[in-house]
């Protein structure tokens, strides 16, 4: 049986005791992944830098776990305003350009991100995965 492991990702970290990304064998899961600009610690006002950074993000911590956006086999998003849903989209389809090869994903309203915070994702990978 795998053991889990848990990293952390310098400019990505939680306030809580919560790592970046954990993974057992050949499965990862994020936590919840925001669009901080990591050079600066503060996240973007602009909605559009935010989907953007958190797409970048999202790379960098599977990375962290030996995976890849190519993994990624189910995305979840938190969006604070409805009209969010069509950035969000518009960086999906740069993330994951192949109509035939994206993960699945569904999106959510969530009124309480603090700070500029509108966007948040998490995401399921499965490393080595055969089609």
């Amino acid at each position: 049986m795998s053991k889990r492991t848990s990293f952390d990702v310098k400019g990505l970290g939680h306030a809580n005791p919560i790592p970046a990304v954990s993974r057992i064998g050949n499965i990862v899961a994020t936590g919840g992944v925001s669009g901080t600009d990591t050079s600066t610690g503060k996240i973007p006002e602009d909605v559009t830098a935010q989907c953007a950074r958190m797409f970048a993000n999202l790379r960098t911590i599977l990375a962290a776990a030996g995976a890849s956006p190519e993994d990624v086999i189910r995305v979840t998003v938190w969006i604070k305003r409805p009209e969010i849903r069509a950035e969000v989209n518009k960086e999906w389809v740069v993330k994951f350009p192949d109509p035939q090869s994206r993960p699945a994903r569904h999106t959510m309203f969530y009124d309480h991100f603090a700070g500029t915070m509108v966007v948040q994702c998490e995401a399921w990978a499965v490393i080595g995965g055969s089609s």
